[in-house]
């Protein structure tokens, strides 16, 4: 698969599935090895995108930060997609036992999540040019096709049937979306408060 993973992870997913649920490690191995790369895409497009055209926030003119900031920014940015990454793979092996799922290996539970997280981490190119209204009009497809590959694949991974799968893929997007909410109202705590970069208002 060498240099074509990608293309295959995005291109044919069910295949990957497939080969995960049957506990292939070479393919779960080079799947795994995607993981740092695709998750670093998005904070190093945001870095690019705010130091060549500044974050354009719905205002007329665009929002630039100084190289500290959008490095502290960037450096966080990450640190949120790993942590939900990783804790989005503990909680679905938690959760396994809820809805009658095997005892899947916790290298195979990552590999399904890389897959899950690839398109909107390649969508997030989108971040080079960060205006607000062309991010969502990208992201919100990109997010609507990772969500359906966790129904879809789900499933396959966890050997169960399709409507437990259901339920229990549900139960993560309700995980994630609490998990997104929550870090909006911190970033805004702390930025009220002072902790972070100023904006000048």
């Amino acid at each position: 698969m060498g240099n074509l993973l990608l293309f295959v992870v995005l291109h044919t997913p069910g295949v990957v599935f497939r080969q995960i649920a049957e506990g292939n490690t070479r393919i779960i191995g080079s799947v795994q090895k995607l993981t740092f790369l695709l998750i670093l895409l998005p904070p190093v497009f945001s870095f690019i995108g705010s130091t060549l055209f500044g974050w354009r926030l719905g205002a007329a003119d665009p929002l630039y930060f100084d190289s500290t900031a959008r490095v502290i920014i960037s450096f966080f940015y990450a640190d949120a997609l790993i942590l939900g990454y990783i804790s989005t793979a503990l909680i679905a092996r938690w959760m396994s036992k809820t809805y009658g799922g095997g005892k899947v290996p916790t290298a195979s539970l990552f590999a399904f999540f890389t897959v899950v997280l690839a398109p909107i981490c390649i969508a997030s190119a989108a971040h080079i040019f960060p205006h607000i209204f062309f991010n969502v009009l990208v992201l919100i497809p990109t997010i609507i096709w990772s969500m359906t590959l966790l129904y879809r694949g789900l499933p396959v991974v966890m050997n169960i049937p399709p409507e437990r799968g259901m339920l229990m893929s549900s139960s993560l997007v309700g995980w994630l979306l609490v998990a997104f909410v929550s870090l909006l109202g911190l970033s805004a705590a702390l930025w009220t408060y002072g902790i972070g970069p100023s904006i000048g208002v």
